[in-house]
């Protein structure tokens, strides 16, 4: 039986109330596919059950499962690749340089799924700067999901996971077989700091940001939200930081107080000095 429009409609405002994530009435079928997984595990037939549930006995850890679960976690390793090479070819080696005296670099994966971006981000620096073991990185990698976070702290992938954008120079060199698995080696690992952070909440980062990305992220907000986290990100980016967002994202009409620098094909984006 389909989801009726009133299900449908309160799944939508719940989500969008606490994540700001916009869901169009043309995927109510991703709610009720995503969510039968959540209905069964909390004990329900189906997931009408479950939100009738929600709808009677409110359960504030129950609808942020239910939040979660209606995020995308689409990602892969060195996703669009472009980002990762203007990183390596132009953004880490200015701010390695700028940063010479403190021998410090915070880098913050936002919105990173089961991890693929932070441990490429890992291997990246590894790999291209050694002697960036001498320094103190700190790379946190955050998401609105608990589950997936937790998937990502293990480390664990499948065939299918490490076969999209990973070179197989890199699987051999940082991952081990475990099984129908492979698990990142825990020097690449432990170079990532996760934490459950839901971007409409405070960010408790901490310390001001060399390089944020929130790559793919913006397209499922409204304008009021895309300013907002935009404004946000500007005061916890360092004057010289870079941002990189989604191949479709651009802060173009939306902030102006950033200016766009490109490499090729790769684009990201600085505050704009005052």
């Amino acid at each position: 039986m389909a989801m009726s429009r009133s299900d449908s409609d309160y799944i939508r405002r719940q989500v969008q109330e606490r994540s700001a994530i916009v869901l169009d009435e043309d995927k109510v079928y991703l709610a009720e596919a995503r969510l039968a997984n959540l209905a069964r595990q909390a004990g329900h037939a189906s997931v009408d059950s479950l939100v009738a549930q929600l709808r009677a006995v409110p359960d504030h850890a129950l609808r942020d499962r239910m939040v979660q679960a209606m995020a995308t976690h689409e990602t892969s390793f060195f996703r669009d690749l472009q980002p990762f090479e203007a990183l390596r070819k132009q953004v880490l080696p200015d701010l390695i340089q700028r940063r010479a005296a403190a021998r410090s670099l915070y880098i913050w994966s936002a919105a990173c799924a089961t991890g693929q971006e932070p441990y490429s981000l890992a291997m990246l620096l590894r790999e291209h700067f050694p002697a960036l073991v001498a320094w103190r990185i700190r790379l946190l990698a955050s998401d609105i999901s608990a589950d997936v976070l937790d998937r990502a702290g293990q480390g664990h992938f499948s065939q299918i996971e490490v076969n999209r954008g990973l070179p197989a120079r890199l699987l051999v060199k940082h991952f081990d077989r475990v099984g129908p698995l492979w698990r990142i080696k825990d020097d690449i690992r432990q170079m990532v700091e996760f934490r459950q952070i839901n971007l409409l909440d405070p960010w408790p980062l901490g310390a001001q940001v060399d390089v944020v990305l929130l790559r793919n992220v913006l397209i499922y907000f409204d304008m009021d939200t895309k300013r907002s986290l935009l404004g946000r990100v500007r005061q916890v980016l360092r004057p010289d930081g870079a941002l990189f967002l989604g191949g479709a994202e651009t802060t173009l009409n939306i902030d102006d107080a950033f200016e766009r620098c490109q490499l090729d094909r790769a684009v990201w984006y600085r505050p704009l000095r005052s």
